[in-house]
């Protein structure tokens, strides 16, 4: 075989090689979103004609097989409030320690590090069960019988504890989003401040993170969005089948969409005429879910627009 051969033999077997790599790509990007969109098919076919005003604002009635979802709706926004309370401050204070003050050969710093990717591969039904055990027999005991001679006021599964557990699922995602961010900040804008007489402190709150405000904003809602959905958290910290009032304390229960349509789906009286409902409820929820990620990227592409622009 001449080395004229050779060449275009080893150029057919490329040319081969990449139209397989393109094949197997596209097969696979066809599959994804033709899951993607058969599911979002089959629960805006089941749901969108029981998606009404009426649906969205009253409570459910019959053994959940009438009524609406408004008690789930406050108590998820609730539920959100309080996650975000507790997850984004602290998880923007630990990724700023992990880009700016930590030592990467410290073993603190390995320690910290090393327990959020942890936390991240936890199953969720784990954490909350560890929701239950820490903040709800612990926590909540220790304050009942601190201060509430042993009555049953904190040690039970409650809003905050459901808040505080979800706060733990959101975590890791508020850190790496925000770290990604800080760590995109050019050093050039650190050594000037520097340069110029700024303290440590002054750089991180004045010139780091401005700079990396889309993305530490953009990576809070993608975190908290992400906990939106979680049944395992608060299936023992706080949520509840039905409720005829709206929580009113960080102590009360709760109803949660996600909950809500688990216990329609296996609890229910008539698990058959639920089937509507757990459809609009799906929709409802993947609707708040679909509104927080758009928000997020409409917040990041005008915030950058202002600021570098």
């Amino acid at each position: 075989m001449g080395l004229r051969s050779y060449w275009e033999s080893i150029k057919i077997r490329y040319k081969i090689g990449d139209f397989l790599t393109y094949f197997l790509l596209a097969v696979s990007v066809i599959l994804i979103v033709g899951f993607f969109a058969i599911i979002l098919a089959v629960i805006f076919l089941g749901g969108y004609e029981r998606v009404t005003w009426e649906f969205l604002t009253q409570a459910p009635e019959h053994g959940m097989t009438e009524g609406g979802i408004f008690p789930a709706i406050i108590g998820t926004v609730l539920l959100v409030i309080v996650t975000t309370i507790f997850s984004v401050p602290l998880g923007i204070i630990t990724a700023i320690y992990l880009v700016e003050y930590g030592n990467k050969e410290s073993a603190f710093y390995k320690f910290v590090n090393g327990s959020i990717n942890l936390l991240a591969s936890i199953p969720t039904i784990v954490i909350g069960m560890f929701g239950l055990a820490f903040f709800v027999v612990y926590i909540g005991g220790m304050i009942d019988n601190t201060f509430y001679g042993g009555k049953l006021t904190w040690g039970k599964p409650a809003l905050i504890w459901a808040g505080l557990t979800m706060g733990l699922v959101s975590l890791p995602v508020v850190v790496s989003s925000v770290r990604e961010a800080l760590e995109a900040v050019p050093e050039s804008l650190k050594e000037a401040s520097f340069a110029l007489g700024a303290t440590k402190m002054e750089t991180i709150l004045k010139v780091i993170l401005p700079r990396a405000f889309t993305g530490v904003l953009t990576g809070t809602i993608l975190g908290v969005s992400r906990s939106t959905g979680e049944v395992a958290p608060v299936l023992f910290t706080g949520a509840a089948y039905f409720l005829p009032y709206l929580p009113s304390s960080l102590t009360d229960q709760f109803m949660e969409l996600g909950y809500h349509i688990y216990v329609m789906a296996t609890q229910s009286v008539d698990v058959d005429a639920t089937l509507p409902i757990q459809f609009a409820t799906t929709l409802v929820l993947l609707s708040i879910t679909f509104i927080l990620n758009v928000l997020a990227i409409i917040v990041r592409r005008r915030l950058r627009r202002e600021l570098y622009v």
